[in-house]
Order: C-alpha cells, then sequence, then structure tokens
C-alpha cells in the first residue's frame, strides 16, 4: 500500500496548516514542511508547538526566504525532500502540495490510485518544441543569468537582463539535458526523488546553471525527472487539479465547488479560498473516509470555459481590409439555413439537393470534415475559411458555376451572418427552430465535454438552465438583429406551413417545396 509523504511549502496561516497536517497525517501518511524565513516567528513557533510531538510530521532540516520566481523556492522544496527521506523510510510516494491545497479524494482512493501504475507523475514538456510558455520570455530564461527578482527588484532584474543582451553574455545550457517545463505541483516515487537527491550533489554545473535561471520551479524537477527516469515510467500530467483564468490568475474554489472538485480526475486541488471553512471541513473529512465512493466525470475545465465565456461575446480581431471591401456580388443569392441541430439541418440540405439540385454545403465554417473542393488551400482548415469567407464563397460560386448557394451555419456564428447578410448579394435566412428536450441537451453537453458519463444528476440539473438559456439567446440575437429575409421554421408549426416557407426561401414552386416538406423524420433526433 503506498504511503505519502506529502512536500508542503507555505508562508502563512499556521492554523490551516496545522488543519491539513493533522488531517493528512491521521490517515497515516506523512508531511514535511518548510515554512517561508519570511513569516513572523510567532507563526512557525505555533506550527511547531502544535506539531512538534506528530511522528508523521516533520520540518526542513533550514528555512530560507521565498520569492517568486527565484530559486529559493527550489531550494526549499529540497530542503523538505531532504528531510522526509530521512524521517519516512516508509514513504513510498513524495507528494507536493501548497497550504492553498486540498484533497478532493478519500486517502484510500489515493493510495490504491498510486499503487495502481508504477509511474512518476509530473507535468514535463519539452522547453523549446511545447507551448507551455504562452507570453513573456522563453529562450531568455535559461541563456541568461537573473540574479534578482522581477516582482521586487523590478529595475534590477530588467537592468541586469538588458546588459547581459548588450554584451552578449550568454551562456550554454549543460550539454547532457534537455530542459523541461510544466507545473510545479508533482508526485514521485520514492526512488525517482533519491535519484534526484543524488543527482543534485554530483553535477553541481546543473545545479549552478538552475540557481540563475529564471523561475526555475517549472523547470528544474521537471527537467530531472525526464533525465533519470524512462519515458515508459512518467506519466505528464499533474495530479492537482487547478485551472486559470482567461488573464493567467489561478482560479479560487469556495464552498460551493465541493461536488464539482470530487468529480474530477484529480487527488487534489488547488486553489482553496482562506475563507472556504465549510469547503474544507467538508473536504477534510472525506479523506479519512474509507467508505467514500466517487463517480469520475472530469468536465471542471470544459464547464468553466463554457460558462465564463456566455458575458464576454465579441471578435478578436477586426476583418481584414480586402473582406470589409470585398463583396459576394450584386448579382449572387446566397440563401443560409441556420439550425443549432446540426443533424436536422443536413438532412434539410439533403432533401433539398435531391428536389432542387441547388448546391448545398453544411456547416463549413463549423467542422473541418465537411466536404468541400480544392480551393487552393483556402478550405483546409476552420480558421482560414473564416478568415477569408467572402474570398472562400465567391471560389465557391464560381467552381459550382452558379449564382444561388445554400450553405449551413450554427446559430452562434452571429459574426459570420452579420456579414453575409449586410453584403450586396441578396441573402435569405431560414432559422429552423428545433425543440430541445432535457435529454437531448443533457447528450449535446456531454458532444461538446460540458459533462462526462458518470457527471451526477443535481449538477446536470444545474447546468441545463445556462445551456437552455445560450440557445435562446443566440436566436434572441438572430431576431435582435432584424435582418431582411428572414424566415423562421419552428419544430412546433403546424406541417402545413412548411411548404411555403421552403418556397420563400428557395424561390421554387409550391409542388417542389411540398415534396421537401413531405420527410416525416425531419426533426428526428
Amino acid at each position: 500500500m503506498a504511503k505519502i509523504a506529502f512536500i508542503l511549502l507555505c508562508h502563512k496561516d499556521p492554523e490551516a496548516i496545522i488543519r491539513q497536517a493533522r488531517m493528512l497525517t491521521e490517515a497515516g501518511d506523512y508531511i514535511s514542511i518548510h515554512f517561508d524565513a519570511r513569516a513572523k516567528p510567532a507563526a512557525f513557533s505555533a506550527i511547531r508547538n502544535e506539531l512538534g510531538d506528530n511522528p508523521n510530521v516533520v520540518f526542513a532540516r533550514k528555512r530560507i526566504k521565498c520569492g517568486w520566481g527565484e530559486w529559493s523556492l527550489v531550494q526549499a522544496t529540497l530542503y523538505a525532500v531532504e528531510a522526509a527521506l530521512d524521517a519516512f523510510p516508509r514513504a513510498t510516494h513524495f507528494y507536493m502540495l501548497s497550504g492553498d491545497c486540498a484533497p478532493i479524494k478519500s486517502a484510500r482512493f489515493a493510495h490504491e490510485f498510486l499503487d495502481n501504475r508504477d509511474v512518476d507523475y509530473v507535468e514535463s514538456f519539452d522547453y523549446f518544441d511545447s507551448d507551455w510558455i504562452k507570453t513573456g520570455m522563453k529562450e531568455e530564461r535559461l541563456i541568461y543569468r537573473h540574479f534578482f527578482n522581477e516582482r521586487t527588484q523590478k529595475w534590477r532584474f530588467y537592468t541586469s537582463f538588458e546588459l547581459q543582451k548588450r554584451l552578449r553574455l550568454t551562456r550554454d545550457i549543460p550539454h547532457d539535458i534537455q530542459v523541461q517545463i510544466g507545473s510545479q505541483w508533482w508526485c514521485l516515487r520514492r526512488r525517482t526523488v533519491e535519484w534526484i537527491v543524488d543527482f543534485t550533489r554530483k553535477r553541481r554545473d546543473v545545479m549552478r546553471f538552475f540557481r540563475t535561471t529564471w523561475i526555475p520551479d517549472e523547470t528544474f524537477f521537471q527537467t530531472l525527472v525526464r533525465h533519470l527516469v524512462p519515458d515508459a515510467e512518467i506519466e505528464t500530467r499533474t495530479l492537482t487539479f487547478l485551472m486559470f483564468t482567461d488573464y493567467g490568475m489561478p482560479v479560487t474554489f469556495y464552498n460551493d465547488h465541493y461536488d464539482m472538485l470530487l468529480n474530477q480526475d484529480y487527488l487534489f486541488a488547488r486553489k482553496i479560498s482562506p475563507e472556504a471553512l465549510e469547503l474544507k471541513r467538508r473536504l477534510g473529512a472525506l479523506y479519512n473516509n474509507a467508505d467514500a465512493t466517487f463517480n469520475i466525470s472530469n468536465e471542471g475545465r470544459s464547464l468553466f470555459k463554457f460558462l465564463t465565456a456566455r458575458g464576454r461575446e465579441g471578435r478578436r480581431f477586426a476583418r481584414r481590409f480586402w473582406e470589409a471591401e470585398s463583396t459576394l456580388g450584386r448579382e449572387r443569392e446566397l440563401m443560409i439555413v441556420v439550425c443549432k441541430k446540426w443533424h436536422v439541418a443536413k438532412r434539410l440540405l439533403a432533401r433539398i439537393r435531391q428536389v432542387t439540385n441547388l448546391p448545398a454545403i453544411e456547416y463549413l465554417f463549423n467542422e473541418e470534415s465537411t466536404a468541400l473542393p480544392d480551393l487552393g488551400g483556402l478550405q483546409a482548415t476552420l480558421a482560414k475559411r473564416t478568415r477569408h469567407r467572402r474570398a472562400l464563397m465567391r471560389m465557391l460560386y464560381d467552381y459550382y458555376e452558379t449564382d444561388r448557394l445554400i450553405v449551413c451555419m450554427d446559430p452562434g456564428n452571429m459574426d459570420l451572418l452579420e456579414d453575409f447578410c449586410r453584403d450586396r448579394a441578396k441573402t435569405k435566412l431560414l432559422e429552423v427552430q428545433c425543440t430541445f428536450t432535457d435529454d437531448y441537451l443533457i447528450g449535446h453537453a456531454k458532444r461538446v465535454g460540458l459533462a462526462g458519463e458518470q457527471t451526477p444528476q443535481d449538477t446536470l440539473a444545474r447546468l441545463l438552465p445556462t445551456i437552455r438559456g445560450d440557445i435562446t439567446h443566440e436566436c434572441d440575437r438572430i431576431r435582435d438583429a432584424e435582418f431582411e429575409n428572414h424566415l423562421i421554421l419552428r419544430e412546433s408549426d403546424a406541417r402545413e406551413q412548411y411548404p411555403d416557407l421552403l418556397a420563400r426561401f428557395l424561390d421554387i414552386p409550391a409542388e417542389k417545396a411540398q415534396d421537401i416538406a413531405k420527410m416525416d423524420h425531419l426533426f428526428a433526433d
């Protein structure tokens, strides 16, 4: 059975640290604590007084002052790791934690999880080939020496950096090291940790290199694990659930996140609000509950992205000048079928094709796999199609040698609808409004990753009104835009109304419209 030695780096809230240590050690695990030397001595004394007689608690042999982005964070971790190795010979795994972390599974679940696979869990991506770093310094973190803290000594940090650039004072990366990058929240086996400590004592050149890199807690352990351990024994992921906002800030969890956290495929979560006392209490009780069971649905990140995006609609880029000034052509006609249920629109288009022989293209701006002719590479990706939307449509008119074309679009493509419906060409819009049952919306949520097979019913119940409201909002935006030639075909309308709508939309005789409308299974799910 796995025995975990938790490596805890912390700098505040001694009461919370004491509660956290007691909770983890009551389950038979261990904890090694490094408390930042910048903190008040009284806070550390309180921790030592409360935990000093606990045989499953040890303190780093040396406390140092830690700063974000500095080597001090790695050094503090090494001090805590060395103390844990010496004090806990039965520890099989070493798990990196902060004071803001909390378990989201039981100790029994965590031990069984670690027993199931003999691997190290650490994000470890190639530093140069991956896109883990989104903005800011990349190569400069490594090839220049960083002696100052960018947050507390900004002028010195950038003056030193610019001076090294001007004088070309670059340095080489150790020749046998392939630098990796990833989250600092890892879980490593005892053998791996022993190898790392031994490596730090033998390879002084590598230690000198990392001591003056910038943000080494994202590269040091990640690089050494990949250097020392076979790839087959590394699971490139963290076991700590964390999310970031669009602004790069960590998402904070509160009391009402309890159910969502339990459903994620992780053992711990970060970052728990200091005020979320009820959440901490419930998670603490859960960790020592040997009978607890878990349904893993793992939809947390996709749910967060979906819900936070509701109030942030807008364009990221303005239209290119050649798009703004071009047109499909005054003499051309574009008929757009708008429908949220894509299979319904595809059935309708297939029938229109059969009866009218008009060129009809399915969701070309939504599905990469939509069948399109070779248009010189312009059709290759959704990004290209959307960016060069008018050029793409003009080429399709030319390819099919026609002035009349039908396409499908999702009601969420409001920017595309705005563009085409305001064009000098004649544009018609047929909005097909479907009925959405709860079962269909649940299936939709699972298809797009907002829910999983194990998502609890109460989570789905809270999610469904948001999805339904989102669909209604899209329909309202189309209606509020007051497009000309906007027709609405509703599933709830009498079937006798369909032929007239189709005849007006397609500009075809009533008999052909009647032939198209005879479909009995148009709205079948």
